[in-house]
């Protein structure tokens, strides 16, 4: 049943069409022009993430901050190997991917730091990329309380993922 989602949704959209008289084929044709129009408009903003984000990696910053918070990441009872990826997740999905794999190889998925890993992942954004693309994507220029709200909800994310892991495992 489930293999027949996609052709029969397709199948739809032709029928739907058909019926209101509309040119499909030339409506696509403008759907996906207007889809390289907005990838190439936002990709100046994706290669400078991208570049600040290898940078930021390679430079040492993310250890030099892992040590710096380290006092008040203890408090919440955070293992010292989930804070770069708490640091770097709402940075980059990539470089989190790659710090993930590696706490989950060093550690074991069914360890503490990898279950607090997993959960984490699964409860935060990558609120920078997110941001760079959709306002990128609708030239908004002001991003009000967006980057606030958002990075607040990824703190919470962090905290409680590693509380909820001691709470419900440990």
């Amino acid at each position: 049943m489930i293999n027949f989602i996609i052709p029969c949704f397709f199948g739809f959209i032709l029928i739907y069409g058909m019926i209101k008289k509309v040119d499909i084929f030339d409506e696509f044709i403008a759907g996906a022009k207007e889809g390289l129009t907005t990838s190439i408009r936002i990709l100046p903003t994706l290669i400078i993430l991208m570049t600040c984000v290898g940078m930021f990696k390679v430079s040492g910053g993310i250890d030099l901050i892992t040590y710096a918070i380290q006092p008040i990441t203890s408090l919440f009872h955070i293992p010292n190997e989930i804070i770069p990826l708490a640091l770097l997740r709402p940075i980059s999905g990539s470089g989190a991917l790659c710090i993930y794999k590696d706490v989950l190889v060093t550690n074991g998925p069914d360890s503490l730091v990898g279950r607090i890993a997993s959960v984490l992942m699964g409860s935060t954004e990558t609120t920078f990329y997110t941001i760079a693309v959709y306002y990128g994507a609708t030239q908004i220029k002001k991003t009000r309380h967006t980057l606030a709200c958002s990075l607040t909800g990824d703190l919470v994310g962090f905290i409680m993922s590693s509380l909820l892991v001691y709470l419900l495992f440990y």
